[in-house]
């Protein structure tokens, strides 16, 4: 009976020892998993990114440590023309399919484009709507100075389309090369109101007022995001892609103010 004893604890024993080896080793394939995303992430992103992305980043960093995500945050034509000239970009988020097609058709992108989030125009005006700018219309009138974005930036591109439905012909003092810097002049007191993204107008509430109008829904822009061919931390590139495009990623962008693809 003792030797029977015996022999059933030691059997007992094994299995448990077998049991705690396979959670020994899933746990270290999981680590390992995790572990090989390491070192430094470069991100090319359209300067409408700067505020969510930038916490992206850092959520991305605490759910993988050994990772730190650089950002260059740009008007996406002139990010897109960096990236083909060779700038050491490991993932390239756009804020309009054209530049992204201009990354792509120059073979830089590793796989196929996602379209992550979309963005609308609001004409953004300072705190109290001084010139009591209800639509594009009012835009036009004496002694309302507006800024743009230049037509080669994607929010740029989105107000010629808007302003071509609705039939307003518009002038503006400045024309400017991404949408940080049109939302700047408004912030500045430079101009009187800008065409820039909701989100943008969202992220300055404290200092502009955000006024929608119809004619922005005809100029929706999608966001397109990929990993990017010869990068040089391509674990991390394709790492970070997944993350905007997972449910966290998704909650902070919808928070800002993005919509849903």
């Amino acid at each position: 009976m003792r030797t029977l004893l015996t022999a059933v604890a030691v059997s007992a024993l094994v299995a448990v020892t077998g049991c705690g080896g396979n959670d020994t080793t899933g746990a270290q394939t999981d680590t390992s998993a995790s572990a090989g995303v390491t070192g430094t992430v470069n991100v090319f992103a359209a300067a409408s990114l700067t505020e969510t992305f930038t916490k992206l980043g850092k959520d991305f960093e605490a759910a993988h440590p050994g990772t730190t995500v650089k950002f260059n945050f740009a008007g996406s034509s002139a990010l897109a023309t960096q990236i083909n000239q060779g700038a050491p970009a490991d993932v390239f988020a756009s804020a309009a399919p054209t530049n992204m097609k201009t990354v792509t058709d120059a073979g830089n992108a590793d796989g196929t484009p996602a379209t992550f989030v979309r963005n609308q125009l609001v004409i953004a005006v300072p705190e109290g709507n001084p010139k009591g700018v209800k639509g594009l219309a009012d835009l036009t009138r004496p002694g309302v100075q507006v800024a743009l974005c230049a037509e080669q930036v994607p929010c740029g591109a989105a107000a010629k389309k808007a302003l071509d439905t609705s039939g307003v012909k518009l002038t503006p003092v400045t024309l400017e090369q991404d949408v940080k810097a049109a939302l700047s002049k408004v912030k500045l007191g430079e101009v009187d109101a800008a065409l820039v993204y909701r989100t943008d107008a969202k992220a300055a509430a404290a200092d502009v007022e955000g006024i929608e109008f119809p004619e922005s829904a005809g100029a929706v822009n999608d966001y397109p995001i990929v990993a990017l061919k010869g990068a040089r931390n391509a674990a991390g590139a394709k790492a970070f892609v997944a993350y905007v495009l997972s449910d966290p990623g998704k909650a902070v962008l919808t928070e800002a103010g993005f919509q849903a693809p």
